[in-house]
């Protein structure tokens, strides 16, 4: 289902118009696609915000002059510093459109006691339905036990949704956590004997000085 969202086009361009959009609380944008001449566009900031915060694929149903227009975000831009949403480019999309998209991976549940599943991609390259795509992919691991690995071929994507990745990408693997020996290392008394050594070296130095 399509989130409604009402637009302004924009007449004013620049850094300095740009600056005083996002005082006032507002987004710049474009819109373009499908043959249809690119539209700059004013966005409420926190309507956007909401709608994008949690789905970075959510479809937008924007309203602008007497136009309306389903669209995708394409492209966010935020703040380095503050992560605020700084600009967006949406793409126009049709409802019986089939989209390539990127879409978050989550573990879900707890493998075997002693091991950690260990997550290779964050995201997945998807080709979904536009009124379909999923917010995320959600992968469970419970139970799961050491040496497991899940691809993509295992995976059990929602009707209508494919992927074009590898079927033999690996996905999750489950492992127990490997030690570092050296840091199970104990002093030898050889080492305590140059610690000690040491120690009286500096102390000498510091009762030489002592002495001028």
């Amino acid at each position: 289902m399509a989130e409604k969202l009402a637009a302004e086009v924009r007449t004013e361009f620049g850094k300095g118009a740009a600056r005083r959009m996002r005082r006032d609380g507002k987004i710049p944008a474009v819109i373009y696609g499908h043959g249809e001449k690119p539209v700059h566009l004013t966005l409420p900031g926190h309507d956007t915000f909401l709608l994008v915060k949690d789905n970075i694929n959510a479809l937008l149903e924007v309203t602008y002059d007497d136009d309306k227009s389903l669209a995708l975000v394409k492209d966010l831009q935020r703040n380095p510093v503050n992560r605020e949403i700084e600009h967006i480019d949406l793409v126009i999309v049709k409802r019986d459109q089939t989209v390539e998209v990127e879409v978050p991976v989550t573990l879900v549940g707890e493998p075997e006691p002693g091991t950690i599943a260990f997550q290779e991609l964050g995201n997945l390259t998807v080709n979904a339905p536009v009124i379909a795509i999923p917010e995320q992919i959600e992968i469970s691991v419970e139970g799961l036990p050491d040496g497991y690995v899940l691809r993509v071929e295992d995976l059990q994507l929602d009707e209508g949704v494919t992927t074009d990745l590898d079927p033999e990408q690996p996905l999750v693997m489950v492992q127990i956590p490997r030690i570092d020996e050296s840091d199970l290392e104990v002093p030898s008394d050889d080492d305590d004997e140059v610690a000690d050594e040491a120690a009286a070296e500096t102390d000498g130095e510091e009762e030489a000085g002592d002495d001028e």
